[in-house]
């Protein structure tokens, strides 16, 4: 009994089908009435005799025994290569590879047999570290089976060990040139083009190319088992085409038994997919299908939340975390991002209650220390938040100064500006621009900041400009540059500005409205002046702009 359909199919093995498999059905060996006749029947009779002797210290769990009567079948009688085939597997398992030679060596030789008892004297040879026996007896199994992979596989495996990437293309160019192989030759030999192509990285394309080619050619094979038909899947996952492997794991998934680890497992690629794919609504199907066959998995529910967040819907997002720590309170990353979530719904005692469980349970972290500087900051409490991005900068300097980005330092800017330190803040907006001279968020604020206090005004307003640049349509970037403006003496071209901002904001900005407000007092336009102070006043109480009104003036 051939089950070559299992071969290569990894975690699904395990899980679709009974490990182990025994060629022999009963408690004879089967033979074709042919070759039985050309080998003396007292040798066939004792072999049979051997074969019932096996099966029966098998069932009386006597495995020693067992094996050694399975060794007098397959000795007395080597025109039953399955025999052969099947004793040489037990005793490979056993970690006797000699008398798994001494089996196979006399079935090999008979005039009849196939490429697969050969291939499997080219494994043994192998295992018994003779390479030119191995090589020798591989291509004859592909010279009397062509159709069998076997051969071609253990050949393919031995050049690439010995570094002869060539030797071990040209075995599967020669394979893949067979014509009648069945679904599964296909599937695997797509495999070790795969293999080839992670291992040569020369032949990457190329061997890209030829998986994708057998993939297509064995999905044409109907009524493909569902395991191979997985298998298929994956295939066209790992080489890259998406739309096809989404197709057939979709199928799959009204095909495949109800076995739990493999829905999950399908449901998981499908969520890659779409992830993959931007496509946030199928890949929220999958995970939230993952969460209903096991309610207590915690990466799907902490994927759940990344999706939620990365749409803006930071209270489902608050909820997933929290579902994926209470499941698995050591997914550290589960953490950070749920801080992050209540960060943007301004929970920052929250966040800070949340990063302060992650600090009792994980070693100090730049995730840690970063997510903490950005709740300190959201609760004005600028000396913390300091701290805190001080200790992220160090750790990530020692650990990964790739973390130390373009943002960062904006953070470290903002940050300073607002706790009044302004030689600090420039120097850290000087290094944002410094690892990306087009950030537009450093460019904007270092510019505002010396438009507010009045200095560098002729550099700030080029700052800001390229700002605008960047995101011609951002409310506040165009505010900045009606300020610099106003305080370039250029209230007439401020106003414009300004206008803009106010026609692209979201909701009413009390700062926009007491620049506007200012602008109109500098274009002798009072009434106005006090319109625009009003709205800033109705928005945030602001002492200046109370006396403004009061006064009259600026």
């Amino acid at each position: 009994m051939h089950r070559h359909w299992l071969r290569g199919l990894g975690w699904v093995l395990g899980v679709l089908v009974v490990a182990g498999c025994r060629s022999p059905s009963g408690s004879q060996p089967p033979k074709t009435a042919l070759i039985a006749a050309t080998w003396p029947e007292e040798k066939i009779a004792a072999a049979h005799a051997h074969y019932s002797a096996a099966v029966i210290h098998e069932m009386n769990e006597e495995p020693e025994a067992a094996l050694q009567e399975y060794y007098q079948a397959a000795i007395n009688d080597p025109t039953d290569e399955s025999v052969a085939i099947d004793v040489a597997e037990r005793f490979t398992k056993a970690k006797q590879p000699e008398k798994a030679l001494e089996v196979l060596k006399p079935a090999a030789d008979w005039p009849t047999s196939t490429g697969e008892v050969w291939a499997k004297l080219g494994t043994v040879y192998a295992q018994l570290g003779k390479s030119e026996q191995s090589l020798a007896a591989n291509k004859t199994a592909i010279k009397r089976s062509p159709e069998l992979l076997a051969g071609y596989q253990n050949l393919y495996l031995t050049y690439v060990q010995n570094k002869k990437p060539d030797e071990a293309a040209k075995v599967l160019e020669e394979a893949a040139r067979q014509e009648d192989v069945d679904g599964e030759f296909l599937i695997t030999l797509s495999e070790l083009f795969s293999n080839l192509g992670t291992t040569v990285p020369a032949q990457k394309a190329n061997a890209r190319a030829k998986s994708l080619a057998l993939l297509n050619r064995a999905a044409k094979f109907e009524n493909m088992p569902p395991p191979l038909r997985l298998q298929l899947a994956e295939g066209f996952n790992a080489a890259g085409d998406y739309a096809k492997a989404a197709q057939l794991y979709l199928e799959l998934l009204k095909r495949l038994p109800d076995i739990p680890l493999i829905r999950e497992r399908v449901h998981a690629r499908l969520t890659d997919i779409y992830l993959r794919d931007q496509d946030h609504t199928n890949a929220m199907k999958q995970l939230e299908a993952i969460m209903r066959d096991d309610p207590t998995n915690p990466q799907a529910a902490y994927w759940l939340g990344s999706i939620a967040l990365d749409d803006k819907k930071p209270a489902q997002a608050v909820d997933w975390f929290k579902k994926a720590i209470v499941l698995d309170p050591q997914l550290e990353q589960a953490y950070y991002d749920l801080a992050v979530a209540q960060i943007e719904l301004n929970q920052g005692t929250n966040a800070l209650q949340t990063l302060q469980q992650a600090r009792q349970k994980f070693s100090q972290t730049f995730a840690l220390e970063f997510f903490s500087g950005l709740a300190y900051g959201q609760q004005k409490d600028y000396t913390n938040a300091l701290r805190h991005y001080t200790a992220a900068e160090v750790i990530a300097r020692a650990t990964d100064p790739k973390r130390l980005t373009e943002h960062f330092y904006f953070q470290l800017g903002a940050a300073s500006e607002r706790s009044g330190d302004l030689v600090q803040a420039e120097k850290y907006f000087q290094k944002s621009l410094q690892l990306a001279p087009n950030f537009a968020d450093s460019l904007n604020y270092l510019g505002y900041m010396w438009a507010e206090h009045g200095t560098n005004l002729t550099q700030a307003r080029e700052l800001i400009e390229k700002a605008v640049k960047v995101e011609p349509k951002n409310a506040a970037f165009l505010d900045s540059l009606g300020w610099v403006c106003f305080k370039l003496g250029q209230p007439k071209e401020a106003l414009g500005y300004i206008q803009q901002s106010i026609g692209l904001l979201d909701e009413p900005d009390a700062t926009v409205y007491d620049h506007l407000g200012d602008v109109f007092a500098a274009l002798k336009e009072p009434g106005k002046a006090r319109e625009a102070w009003q709205k800033s006043l109705g928005l945030e109480p602001n002492e200046q702009i109370r006396k403004k009104l009061e006064s009259g003036k600026e």
